[in-house]
């Protein structure tokens, strides 16, 4: 067999764990800086926020196509470059209105930048371990989530510092910069780029092959969008909880890191919708215990604050939406890839997060008029709902339509 844990592999592991470490910094806080620096209220907060999202979502095609199109590894240092250099934007932002524009722009390197590194990550696995590399290379990322939102809260709660944050992310970045300079490519041919600069089509831009498997990771994105964003202040504000974001996170990010190592053998095999499944199924009921648990110990019947039903939806949805997410997202990746030809891997890794963008900018903006017109307790539930949707729509159509459509 084939060897996974190769050099290069690992490099690119690297440099993804310290773009999203650096990424995690700020999320979990940002609606928090914006309240207590600048006084925003929840509708500003969400608009603010997901212009962030709305940038990648727009960058991601154009990024795909640059990456199917000219040199990889350039493409990918260019992009990595724009995002570390954005992060000493936010020290020099003195207004809303000056931060809302660096955030907003900081979202087209991180798409540019997301799209390079997964396909470089693609190019340097062995083809017969290429499933399986996918889903362990998603471990990165989750690491990065255990460990960068505890770590920004202990920092935030002991020196009260928001440009100390903005620094160590700018520096985080910038190590995983110089990581990837190092990374070596085969070098490309002519021919790996000239089908793709004889003309521009739709098809260069967005994976038509897979465009209901896109439609699909919207609805997942939406709730994992909302949720992520609103958590620290929603704990702070509704459930008077101001310690437990951090183990929120680590809680989600082990219940990921389980599942993705549980879940290597499945992937090896092929057995992409059967992952997925499990997947959704899991964090629909992550999501419902969360949204249900905390209501029922704000009841007459129990006290609130030290109710052990609240304790356990809110921890407890941590672990079961991580461990369903880290199903989910593998295989709904190496779905969108598998019905794609060689050629388009670029265009299929931005398609799929493309999808997942869209889904988290107009959880962000939906969420924040929701919460802003009817409370947080609103906005999770709508997230409820909306998972629901996706989950019925990948059994009844999505998983019939990749199977028709799957690439030998």
């Amino acid at each position: 067999m084939e060897r996974l844990w190769n050099r290069n592999y690992l490099k690119v592991m690297t440099a993804n764990f310290a773009l999203f470490f650096a990424f995690y910094l700020l999320t979990p806080l940002m609606p928090l800086y914006l309240y207590e620096t600048f006084g925003a209220t929840k509708d500003v907060i969400g608009l603010v926020l997901s212009g962030y999202t709305i940038v990648a979502l727009l960058f991601r095609p154009f990024s795909g196509f640059f990456v199917d199109s000219f040199p990889r590894k350039t493409v990918l240092l260019i992009a990595y470059s724009a995002f570390a250099i954005f992060f000493a934007g936010y020290l020099a932002a003195s207004s809303l209105l000056l931060f809302t524009i660096v955030r907003t722009l900081h979202g087209g390197p991180f798409g540019a930048v997301t799209v390079a590194n997964s396909t470089v990550a693609i190019d340097v696995l062995p083809s017969s371990r290429r499933n399986e590399g996918i889903g362990y290379y998603g471990l990165s990322n989750n690491l990065a989530m255990a460990i960068s939102p505890t770590f920004a809260i202990f920092v935030y709660t002991e020196t009260q510092n928001f440009q100390l944050l903005f620094w160590l992310a700018f520096a985080v970045a910038t190590f995983g910069l110089i990581v990837d300079s190092t990374v070596t490519l085969k070098k490309p041919q002519p021919s790996d780029f000239s089908h793709q600069t004889s003309a521009l089509r739709l098809d260069r831009f967005f994976l038509k092959s897979g465009w209901l498997i896109g439609i699909n990771m919207v609805f997942f994105g939406f709730c994992f969008g909302v949720l992520s964003n609103y958590l620290a202040i929603y704990g702070k504000q509704v459930l008077g909880m101001t310690g437990g974001t951090g183990a929120w996170f680590m809680l989600c990010s082990i219940g990921l890191i389980l599942s993705r190592l549980q879940g290597g053998k499945a992937l090896r095999e092929g057995k992409l919708t059967e992952n997925a499944a499990e997947g959704m199924v899991i964090s629909l009921v992550g999501y419902t215990l969360f949204i249900l648990m905390p209501t029922i110990g704000g009841s007459k019947f129990f006290t609130f604050h030290f109710s052990l039903f609240t304790s356990i939806g809110y921890y407890g949805s941590a672990l079961l939406i991580g461990l369903g997410n880290g199903h989910l997202w593998p295989a709904f990746q190496n779905m969108m890839i598998s019905v794609a030809h060689h050629n388009e891997r670029g265009t299929a890794n931005s398609t799929i997060l493309v999808s997942w963008d869209c889904g988290m900018g107009l959880g962000i903006l939906v969420g924040g008029i929701i919460a802003e017109l009817l409370g947080y307790s609103a906005a999770f539930w709508t997230v409820a709902i909306i998972n629901l949707a996706g989950v019925t729509l990948y059994f009844v159509r999505t998983r019939q339509f990749f199977i028709a459509r799957r690439l030998s």
